[in-house]
């Protein structure tokens, strides 16, 4: 009796983890200068740990700190260990310094791109008013580099229509995307629902991250609870937009632990065959990112 050969497992890349250090003696401005419960240090070595046994390969770090300085420190950080394949850094596109800053980091091949939208204190909506933002924002395009959002609400998904407007040969991805909640009422929902199918005839990536929630203080790890959001995004993005992020160690610190987060989205989009579990979970990070292959447990197109 023949068995039938059982498919490899699927590689991941995880396009949203964070690093921080709170033993420098400058200290770390996120998370709120203290670390997080348990953790004082967030870096490759950590990051491993955390993911031991559950095929992740390869993680994309976004920067989550507002000094510039900590651009060069996680790119040193990244070098050490080739399980980060890219990051995403922190700098100002309508800033005078903002070229110089921009061909420096540049020139290390991990640096994918900036940051940009509801965090530390700025604003996508207003910055999308200003000419100087938008010559930055296409000198970053034109550096082949992504833009990344920060914590998405609907002005701030109508300001990246504005910009890819502006703007479109640029490249963004819109982080968290499960989080922001989709209205009740019927003609706000089909507003929200518009915008998100206008986003995805651009050059727009939903990042599906930081996806577990908790209920009355219960973490939901049920997939049928997080289905009707899911079904929503991979509808109107279609299963080449979509990427896999954690929030790592957000995740932690929200007291849900990577091997349980993990299976809620693998569940999901394991339903969907192995073609657009892939692309969820690597390919289409290529895409996005354009991140950089140091291992070779990594995966790559047509290999």
């Amino acid at each position: 009796m023949s068995m039938r050969a059982q498919s490899p497992p699927i590689p991941i890349i995880d396009t949203h983890i964070h690093f921080f250090d709170t033993t420098r003696p400058q200290g770390v401005p996120y998370p709120a200068g203290k670390g997080i419960p348990g953790l004082p240090i967030a870096i490759p070595e950590t990051f491993r740990k955390a993911v031991a046994q559950l095929g992740i390969v390869g993680a994309i770090e976004v920067e989550a700190s507002p000094w510039v300085e900590d651009n060069l420190w996680v790119l040193e950080v990244a070098a050490t260990d080739p399980i980060v394949v890219g990051t995403i850094g922190n700098l100002e596109p309508d800033k005078p310094e903002f070229h110089e800053y921009l061909g420096r980091y540049h020139k290390n091949r991990l640096f994918r791109g900036i940051r940009y939208g509801n965090l530390w204190n700025r604003s996508l909506v207003t910055a999308v008013e200003k000419p100087e933002f938008i010559s930055g924002i296409k000198e970053l395009a034109a550096a082949d580099l992504t833009l990344d959002t920060a914590n998405p609400r609907m002005d701030l998904l109508r300001a990246v229509i504005e910009l890819t407007d502006k703007v479109p040969e640029l490249r963004v991805v819109i982080d968290h995307l499960p989080g922001l909640d989709a209205p009740a009422e019927p003609a706000a929902r089909r507003q929200f629902e518009a915008t998100l199918r206008e986003l995805a005839n651009r050059k727009v990536y939903a990042k599906l991250s930081a996806v577990a929630r908790r209920e009355n203080g219960q973490l939901q790890t049920d997939p049928a609870f997080y289905k009707p959001r899911l079904d929503l995004l991979c509808d109107v993005f279609g299963e080449d937009r979509v990427v896999y992020g954690s929030d790592w160690p957000n995740s932690t610190g929200n007291w849900v632990p990577y091997a349980t987060m993990l299976p809620i989205v693998q569940n999901y989009f394991n339903a969907k065959g192995r073609a657009a579990a892939e692309k969820y979970f690597w390919k289409n990070s290529i895409a996005a990112y354009r991140w950089i292959k140091r291992d070779p447990s990594q995966p790559e197109l047509n290999a």
